[in-house]
């Protein structure tokens, strides 16, 4: 019997290439996708998608779908909390591992593994340490499509938002972006590919500006992250 697996969906490219190779290999039973939401403007975390258009990837994906609504500017205690009850209600289904789509961000993967370790869960990471200019290129040979929610400008201006990513795509990157935006340069909304029963349909809205404090430490004053989101609505 497979070991039953939660997936952390967050409706972009690793997502799909990691579900993808999860799907391929058949090691694990998926029996649910689950994205963090944000409570108040009720859209992904980060990537800025709206609920309406996560619901339908999961629809065509064919797979349960739990939204985990945090609030707009949670504390570190708040986060903790409601990830615990999530994966407390999680594991008491019989669910033993937690699938993420992060492939080479150290701190994070340790942060993911603690936490689940405190409740006996086990992390795995399909993408963990490959290559992420060949991974975006499977991801591409492979029939997916995605466009470009957010990105920060401190790597990337306004014009990448919006833009459908493509060979053309990827080489318009400056030298500093990762080709998967691993660290943060930019967020997507996968809307085909193999994995997909049907694309997902959406139009394309107005580009805004939103802005975050930094944290304040004790070599900086903090400051603000800026960051360029695409709108997508259902169609």
């Amino acid at each position: 019997m497979k070991p039953k697996a939660i997936f952390n969906w967050s409706s972009g490219k690793d997502s799909a290439l990691a579900l993808y190779k999860i799907l391929k290999e058949d090691q694990f039973e998926v029996t649910s996708l689950l994205t963090s939401i944000n409570k108040e403007f009720q859209r992904i975390s980060m990537h800025g998608v709206p609920v309406s258009l996560l619901e339908k990837q999961a629809e065509s994906l064919g797979l349960n779908l739990i939204k985990m609504e945090i609030p707009k500017e949670p504390s570190m205690e708040e986060y903790q909390k409601i990830m615990s009850e999530t994966m407390n209600e999680i594991k008491s289904q019989g669910v033993t591992h937690s699938i993420f789509g992060d492939i080479f961000l150290e701190d994070l993967k340790e942060y993911r593994e603690k936490q689940l370790e405190t409740i006996g869960m086990k992390a795995f990471f399909p993408l963990w340490k490959q290559n992420t200019t060949d991974l975006i290129h499977e991801f591409l040979d492979l029939g997916f499509k995605t466009i470009v929610t957010c990105v920060n400008e401190t790597y990337l201006d306004k014009s990448f938002a919006g833009r459908i990513i493509d060979k053309d795509f990827i080489k318009d990157l400056p030298v500093n972006v990762d080709p998967c935006g691993e660290n943060g340069e930019f967020h997507t909304f996968t809307f085909d590919g193999p994995i997909f029963k049907n694309p997902i349909e959406f139009e394309i809205g107005e580009t805004v500006i939103k802005t975050y404090p930094k944290p304040k430490t004790d070599e900086s004053d903090g400051g603000e992250y800026v960051f360029w989101f695409c709108d997508l609505t259902e169609k």
